[in-house]
């Protein structure tokens, strides 16, 4: 029976993950909430495998979704798409060398400092990058409402802007800040269209969220990690979860900014982040 509750509760959390990690409202902060409120009887090694491998899940929903798109060697492309397919690919792997560099020494020099395992510092910190971030989103979008973009698909992104873009997924390193929210936002003013900035975002995550969760799948490894029958029911529950709502999530994305801006988001990560705040001083001052 217990088992049977938290696969429920690993479900709830892989709906979540599925939904936030491609939406740009971080997928850390909504984590870390429903992880809150829910009393979870796994072991502390079974949740922090289940950060990187409900990724796996999420990445792989990419995947599948735009499989042709990414496939250099696809039947139905004639040589001209192929050569475009490769030069997309040439240019993703370079827009993660600035997240690969910078990414490491912001994450291990300033942000372990900053946080050392302090969840209020945490919190606080998603909060403000939120709120920081809903307002450039609102700001961009209302800037760029009437203009016309010089990017309209992916195959049209040129190495340079392709850097620009990579170096703002560095920002993502930040909690809060969201990889898909950097990512779009910084490919909005460099002139790249909704469409094509969601595609070439979920397309930066492939390489980065694989290697990342390769890696630390390796440490956990490596490390002797052992897991309880309900960690593994857990870790195979949610992920699988994951996968499923990101095949849905993704495809309602694609469809939404056809039409829409992300203006939205940008109100919801406001409201969300102040949210954050009021339960951190409800949290931490026993109010």
């Amino acid at each position: 029976m217990e088992t049977f509750v938290e696969i429920l509760k690993a479900i709830f959390i892989g709906i979540v993950q599925g939904i936030t990690e491609w939406l740009p409202v971080s997928s850390t902060g909504h984590m870390i909430i429903a992880k809150s409120f829910m009393d979870l009887k796994i072991t502390q090694g079974c949740w922090d495998l289940f950060l990187v491998v409900s990724q796996l899940g999420s990445i792989l929903a990419v995947i599948i979704l735009f499989f042709d798109k990414l496939n250099p060697w696809s039947k139905k492309k004639t040589p001209e798409m192929k050569k475009k397919t490769w030069k997309l690919w040439l240019f993703v792997l370079i827009a993660i060398v600035p997240t690969a560099i910078l990414g490491i020494i912001i994450d291990k020099v300033v942000l372990e400092k900053v946080i050392e395992n302090n969840q209020l510092r945490e919190l606080l910190i998603i909060a403000i990058a939120l709120v920081v971030y809903g307002i450039l989103f609102i700001v961009i979008e209302r800037v760029n409402k009437n203009k016309k973009f010089k990017y309209n698909s992916v195959y049209d992104i040129d190495i340079k802007t392709a850097i620009k873009i990579g170096c703002f997924q560095t920002l993502s390193v930040v909690p809060g800040t969201s990889r898909s929210g950097s990512t779009i936002l910084g490919a909005s003013t460099v002139g790249v269209s909704r469409t094509a900035a969601a595609e070439f975002s979920f397309f930066l995550a492939i390489p980065v969220m694989l290697g990342a969760s390769a890696l630390e799948t390796l440490l956990f490894i490596k490390d002797g990690l052992i897991l309880t029958s309900t960690d593994i029911a857990f870790l195979i529950a949610g992920t699988l979860t994951a996968f499923l709502v990101s095949l849905a999530v993704i495809k309602l994305l694609m469809a939404f900014v056809k039409n829409h801006s992300f203006e939205c988001f940008g109100w919801y990560r406001i409201a969300f982040g102040i949210f954050l705040i009021v339960y951190c001083i409800v949290k931490f001052n026993n109010i």
